[in-house]
């Protein structure tokens, strides 16, 4: 398991570990429901340097991802930026991608463990193009301040979502500031260079920033509705099943697997589709738990927590056409039998 680059920081303040993906996280400090309030009411500040960055350099860069991805990158000025996904030829999710364009190059953040996957799958189009594809985290860490009060603790950040600020510091170095929401309230991704990680990471928390773990970010993120590639979508997904149309353009022109994606989006809606839910009861299913409409299957549960706001679980899964409108009454299988679960709009 990759350690941390900041794991003794960490554990000098009472960190918990765990592992995903391969790469080892802060499961928790002292009090997660604490560090759940702070995501939820505060500024949470979490270490997510074990997920993956890679950055394009090379003159070809720009339009040569743009025939790659989803969303629309030809078009992407200095400082923008965009949430995408590599599909297959057969419109098969791949990875889900951050991307951002910088000066001189594009940066790519995503999950954890899939470095290897992503990489190899652009470096088999790469033909005759400039393009070079360089992983950077040994580089450069990922710390994230999420929350309401999130932009309180920063000195300087983007105004708009997927904007991303260089900030040239003469001690720090240069850091590049991302306005990205990961739990649908106000958010930022600060990428900082290695050896200055824990300056920064000081300098948050005496700005009244409080260090959180996987756990409260994971119960934030269920409860929020975004789906988490690798658990709530996967390599079986089709990318209109499980990614907001924000992230699908349909006007930018030709990418590997355009031809299915704007085919399904031609002739009909996917047969499933990732939905928001609430269960009653204290017992989240597990993964794959069935969801029922009366006595017919109708699909099932990728992810679920309890949730601390609402008393509840709350949960992510895919529910077939005939079942899939807001408010629907399913059924969900659990160890104990079968519970009510309602299709919810995102809080």
């Amino acid at each position: 398991m990759a350690a941390l680059v900041l794991h003794d920081f960490h554990q000098t303040v009472g960190a918990s570990f765990t592992e995903v993906n391969g790469q080892e996280a802060v499961a928790h400090y002292d009090d997660w429901r604490a560090e759940y309030a702070a995501l939820r009411e505060g500024a949470g500040i979490l270490d997510l340097s074990f997920r993956g960055r890679l950055c394009l350099l090379g003159a070809d860069r720009q339009r040569f991802l743009n025939g790659q991805v989803t969303n629309n990158v030809k078009d992407l000025q200095t400082g923008g930026g965009c949430y995408a996904a590599l599909v297959s030829a057969k419109g098969k999710l791949q990875s889900d991608l951050n991307i951002y364009r910088l000066e001189n190059e594009l940066l790519l953040d995503f999950e954890p463990g899939y470095v290897e996957i992503v990489t190899q799958r652009l470096e088999k189009y790469v033909i005759a193009e400039d393009v070079q594809i360089i992983d950077v985290a040994p580089r450069y860490g990922l710390l994230s301040v999420q929350g309401p009060k999130s932009a309180e603790i920063l000195e300087k950040h983007p105004k708009s979502a997927m904007e991303i600020l260089k900030i040239a510091s003469p001690f720090l170095g240069e850091i590049y500031v991302a306005n990205r929401p990961r739990l649908r309230g106000p958010g930022f991704d600060l990428f900082v260079p290695t050896a200055a990680m824990t300056e920064m990471a000081a300098q948050l928390v005496s700005r009244s920033g409080r260090l959180c773990g996987w756990r409260a970010f994971e119960t934030a993120r269920i409860e929020a509705g975004i789906p988490r590639f690798g658990v709530d979508m996967d390599e079986t997904n089709l990318a209109p099943e499980a990614l907001d149309a924000s992230a699908i353009s349909y006007s930018k022109g030709c990418y590997i697997g355009q031809e299915v994606i704007a085919r399904v989006r031609t002739y009909g809606q996917v047969a499933k589709s990732l939905r928001r839910l609430k269960l009653e009861g204290q017992e989240p299913p597990p993964k794959g738990a069935k969801l029922f409409l009366g006595d017919k299957e109708v699909g099932y549960i990728t992810s679920a927590v309890q949730s601390p706001a609402s008393d509840s679980v709350m949960s992510l899964g895919y529910i077939r056409r005939e079942a899939d409108k807001p408010g629907a009454e399913l059924l969900a299988e659990t160890s104990t039998g079968k519970l009510p679960a309602k299709i919810v709009e995102p809080a």
